[in-house]
């Protein structure tokens, strides 16, 4: 039986989540997306090209192809209300409504709601709309803090003191905020991302991954929107010990009730990015979607028939769908423009010249002729698969290394070295 899905965007993360859909023969998939990618294109049935965010448009889109099922990636469209939207049309809706994402688009609601519900992991927060009680406050403090806009960033807004400026330059940037900021303590530790399926009551987990957000080798460099992830054969992280994992699941359960308990039924993907620390792992953020890159480990990982799980997500019967993971490592490394992420160069031709047995996924690309040109955000990833992070990493590296023109990428994600770092780090704050 046909099951028609509408995709909402057009990144990397999308052209994953239509991979994944696309194994079922009988889906057909229709998609919306700012900019055209060929991957994702090459696997729908029709395209849309328009706002994501533009809630009338998808609708009347979705409509017009019959979808039954609309999975949404970017989480601008869901403060927008497009899962809301879409309910009202009869259209099941794979991401939450515009007041359970809030948990993603308002990090001031995010903080008070864990503080009021007694969830575990919330670091100690401040949250100012005055620009001036701001800065007073960090001046005054006695140590260094996370700064956060209350808004989206597109994963590039949250600043470190200690690691991006001083008491000085961090003061300067609150004064750039508009909108008002969460200050928190500074936490120390190693990040990983525990995302899960959620029908509103059941939480399914996916396999841990790690993600690099800086631009450059070492982990130095501005923040991106992720320049490559890891995933391990056994689902875990080695510095992750099997206490830390239970601690942090129950924290994204207990995250799932609060929100049922205020009225805002979650489904979709729920997204916990931690920081394990000396006293376990603590809540950084969450997010109402997919991360990306993470969401191309752990759906080229998925064994399971993605559009079954999209079914029991929507419908509250996701405690009766079979959700299974390869018990293989998996690596991602984004190719971006030159330039990328403060002054990207676009419209450079690039080359793939050996893509071998890594996974393919488009990110910001644009095809004419037959020709692939940068755009000004990340380009496209690869995917290395293996029973080992050593295999997975070779596959990834010698695709990502094989291509030619204006572009780079981090060579160092998923090595023994990295890993061996994070191990160390953990063991020395323990």
């Amino acid at each position: 039986m046909v099951m028609k899905i509408l995709v909402v965007g057009g990144g990397g993360r999308e052209y994953a989540i239509v991979s994944a859909l696309s194994r079922n023969s009988d889906a057909e998939i229709y998609s919306v997306m700012s900019k055209r990618n060929p991957g994702i294109e090459s696997l729908s049935e029709r395209i849309l090209i328009a706002k994501e965010t533009d809630v009338s448009s998808v609708v009347l889109f979705a409509e017009s192809v019959g979808a039954q099922y609309a999975v949404i990636g970017p989480e601008g469209p869901l403060e927008a209300g497009i899962a809301d939207s879409l309910e009202e049309k009869g259209i099941g809706c794979f991401g939450p409504g515009r007041a359970a994402a809030r948990l993603e688009t308002d990090k001031g609601f995010c903080r008070e709601m864990m503080e009021k519900h007694g969830v575990a992991g919330c670091p100690h927060y401040r949250i100012f709309k005055n620009t001036d009680d701001a800065c007073d406050f960090v001046m005054n403090y006695d140590g260094d803090l996370a700064i956060k806009p209350v808004g989206l960033t597109g994963g590039k807004g949250v600043k470190i003191m200690g690691e991006h400026f001083d008491k000085e330059g961090a003061v300067e940037y609150i004064r750039t905020l508009s909108w008002g900021v969460v200050l928190e303590e500074r936490l120390i530790g190693e990040e990983f991302t525990l995302m899960a399926f959620v029908d509103g009551k059941n939480l399914v987990p996916m396999p841990l991954v790690q993600d690099h957000k800086r631009a450059f080798n070492g982990d130095v460099g501005p923040n991106t929107g992720g320049m490559g992830s890891y995933s391990m054969p056994d689902h875990m992280l080695p510095f992750v010990t099997g206490d830390d994992y239970q601690r942090a699941l129950e924290i994204m359960k207990d995250t799932v009730a609060m929100m049922a308990e205020e009225g805002h039924v979650y489904k979709g993907i729920l997204y916990g990015q931690f920081m394990n620390t000396s006293e376990g792992p603590k809540v950084i953020e969450f997010n109402a979607r997919f991360g990306d890159p993470e969401a191309m480990n752990v759906l080229t990982l998925l064994s399971s028939d993605f559009t079954e799980i999209v079914e029991a997500v929507v419908n509250g019967t996701l405690d009766e769908c079979d959700v299974t993971f390869r018990k293989m490592a998996t690596i991602c490394k984004y190719l971006v423009p030159e330039g990328y992420p403060e002054n990207p160069t676009a419209g450079d031709p690039f080359f793939i010249k050996d893509q071998g047995d890594a996974y393919l996924y488009y990110a910001n690309v644009l095809e004419e002729d037959g020709r692939l040109y940068t755009q000004t955000s990340r380009t496209l990833a690869f995917v290395g698969m293996a029973e080992t992070l050593q295999e997975a990493e070779v596959i990834a590296e010698k695709a990502a290394g094989s291509v030619r023109g204006a572009v780079r990428y981090r060579k160092d994600i998923g090595t023994e070295e990295v890993l061996q770092k994070r191990i160390a780090h953990m063991k020395e704050i323990r």
